[in-house]
């Protein structure tokens, strides 16, 4: 049976949640395997900030646990040793639901590694049965590729994805979008699905939407957007922003935006930064959001301007977002909520 029979769904990600995961860096399979140390120190600011406000495990190479490890001696930060081969888990990590009941059970989705760009992705591709089966929780093996960064849901039977990523043809090219749309509401439980046209220029995941979009509470959306015409952003924004402006919701709502300007563009070794402020993370009481600083510090200030209005209730806790940009992600990426069991 599917979770949607079932009455399991995909909670919001401002939901309570349990705890955070987030796998460690592997040098082997880094863009820029000499950074390996600056990465690590990356990641180890983005779990000490989380760990602020929730527990967090940290999954690291069997490997490397023992150094890990001796990184954190905050009490809510905990290491599981299993087997992986890159360190985004928001994409190659499970997709949790909750019960009716309350039970929190696990989609797995199958994994190529973002349309088959960096192998090998087999380890990946295991990596959320293992976790799964280490924490005592239900799976549902899902039958799409499919990442984690692709999709955000309002937890009242909305999607937001782009047609981008979800219908590239290096994902699921036997599939039509009818077809995506059938497992997509079989395994979370959504009953309607927004369609953006494209992600931000030069994010090579193929435009996932948590680079772009994201949903604030049921019925508001906030929209990173480009007020430059000569910038290619310019353009995928505002179609994007037109899209929202036409559509509704599950429940039939105009959906309010909130939007947030880019930061200056900003490349290394002649490729472009995907810079996001939309790549936060919600954690219990609070928001992680990246900031780039140098010419970025006025956008900087107003993204985070921006999110306390929205949020007034959460603390917005900054981190650099330059240390692990020049990897292809950041605080979104590499992080999966675990809910909270009712």
């Amino acid at each position: 049976m599917y979770p949607q029979q079932l009455q399991y769904t995909m909670p919001a990600e401002w939901a309570e949640h349990e705890r955070t995961f987030i796998s460690w860096p592997i040098r082997s399979s880094m863009v820029y395997p000499e950074q390996y140390e600056l990465v690590c120190a990356g990641y180890e600011q983005i779990v000490k900030a989380i760990a602020e406000f929730e527990p967090v495990t940290v999954i690291a190479n069997p490997d490397d646990a023992g150094q890990v490890k001796s990184r954190f001696v905050e009490a809510n930060v905990e290491v599981l040793a299993i087997a992986h081969n890159d360190a985004w888990f928001r994409d190659n990590g499970p997709t949790f639901v909750v019960g009716a009941d309350g039970e929190v059970a696990g989609v797995n989705w199958k994994f190529n590694a973002w349309g088959g760009k960096y192998a090998p992705w087999d380890l990946d591709d295991a990596v959320a049965p293992h976790l799964l089966e280490q924490f005592g929780v239900r799976r549902f093996d899902a039958p799409l590729v499919m990442e984690g960064g692709s999709i955000h849901v309002d937890g009242e039977g909305t999607l937001l994805t782009t047609e981008e990523c979800l219908l590239n043809e290096n994902r699921n090219p036997d599939m039509t979008r009818e077809q995506i749309e059938v497992e997509l509401k079989r395994f979370l439980n959504v009953s309607r699905i927004v369609w953006l046209e494209r992600g931000l220029s030069g994010d090579e995941t193929d435009g996932h939407v948590d680079n772009i979009a994201c949903f604030a509470a049921p019925g508001k959306v906030i929209l990173q957007v480009c007020n430059d015409p000569e910038d290619e952003n310019y353009a995928i924004t505002q179609r994007n922003l037109q899209l929202l402006e036409q559509t509704t919701d599950a429940r039939g709502r105009k959906l309010e935006i909130i939007a947030i300007e880019q930061p200056p563009l900003a490349t290394y070794e002649e490729s472009r930064l995907t810079l996001s402020y939309l790549n936060f993370y919600f954690v219990n009481g609070g928001i992680i959001l990246p900031v780039f600083g140098g010419a970025a510090e006025r956008t900087d200030k107003l993204a985070a301007e921006a999110l306390k209005a929205a949020f007034p209730e959460r603390r917005i806790r900054t981190v650099d977002g330059m240390a692990i940009i020049r990897e292809g992600g950041n605080v979104h990426c590499t992080t999966q909520q675990m809910p909270a069991r009712r």
